[in-house]
């Protein structure tokens, strides 16, 4: 009880400390830190190493968001001063992997366990679906963050023709390369932490490294899955009068591509379930 209590108040008092850097950076509004807070909280009390996925894909993705800024004003419809997230966004980004690390903790009763399918699939299929979240977060976050600011003019994933930035579904290089690199990230922290909050034999630590390369490839994979529903479930058209690309219809609105079925946070969701079961069943089969 009393270790609970320390790593709940420990919890507690990284959470506010988090969520007021960030409503002072405009990074999230007041609805933000309202859901926030608890997800944030449940992460630590489920562990360590998820809470530090949720750390590192929330400090990375808000840093990426604020660069270029003068320039994302100029293209993006939508643009907010310091890429400011409601509570909608927030939880299309974390309710899949809070419910996760949930049932990981009831489980295994609040111990931290390696990748291991011989030992228990189930917790295996949790912590690489988990593992899947948060690239698949981090990897469409920093490709259309960074590939906004690309000198390069984006292609339709579809169709592969040149449209306008801040299209849905529109793709660079340097988006798709930033994609692997942010999964890369959440796969190093998770092993890196992994170090210190398990206990595993030499061979199954050592198989424990499988977990970056299968991040990079979830950040990739989640970022190509975002834009493909983007391009065809997702309006995307051209204002003639704001002279930027919008994601509504309008009378002064030129179509692009898409239909409009799901918005941004739908999309969002669906790219990042599809990603997280993939990553799930990915990860049984390795380890």
């Amino acid at each position: 009880m009393d270790g609970f209590l320390i790593r709940l108040g420990f919890s507690l008092l990284l959470s506010f400390s988090v969520a007021a850097r960030a409503l002072k950076r405009k990074s999230v509004d007041s609805s933000a830190v309202l859901v926030g807070i608890p997800i944030m909280v449940i992460h630590m009390l489920a562990g360590y190493r998820f809470a530090a996925l949720l750390l590192v894909f929330f400090s990375t993705s808000s840093k990426v968001t604020r660069l270029g800024e003068a320039k994302k004003r100029a293209t993006d419809a939508d643009f907010k001063e310091g890429g400011q997230r409601n509570w909608i966004q927030v939880l299309s980004n974390s309710i899949i992997a809070t419910i996760m690390v949930v049932i990981f903790a009831r489980i295994t009763q609040g111990h931290d366990k390696c990748l291991d399918s011989k030992e228990s699939t189930v917790i295996t299929a949790l912590l690489g679906g988990i593992v899947g979240h948060y690239a698949c977060c981090n990897g469409d976050t920093w490709s259309s963050e960074l590939g906004m600011l690309s000198s390069a003019q984006p292609r339709l994933i579809t169709t592969f023709k040149k449209v306008r930035k801040g299209t849905n579904g529109g793709v660079t290089v340097h988006g798709l390369l930033a994609a692997v690199a942010a999964g890369f990230v959440i796969g190093v922290a998770f092993v890196l932490v992994g170090l210190v909050t398990t206990e595993c034999s030499a061979d199954i630590a050592k198989r424990q490294l499988f977990v970056v390369p299968i991040a990079a490839a979830a950040g990739l994979f989640g970022s190509l899955i975002d834009s493909f529903l983007g391009a065809t479930l997702q309006f995307s058209g051209y204002c003639t009068v704001r002279k930027k690309v919008v994601g509504n219809e309008g009378p002064t609105v030129v179509k692009i591509s898409g239909a409009s079925i799901l918005d941004n946070n739908a999309v969002n969701a669906v790219s990042i379930l599809l990603t997280t079961l993939i990553t799930s069943v990915t990860c049984l089969y390795i380890f």
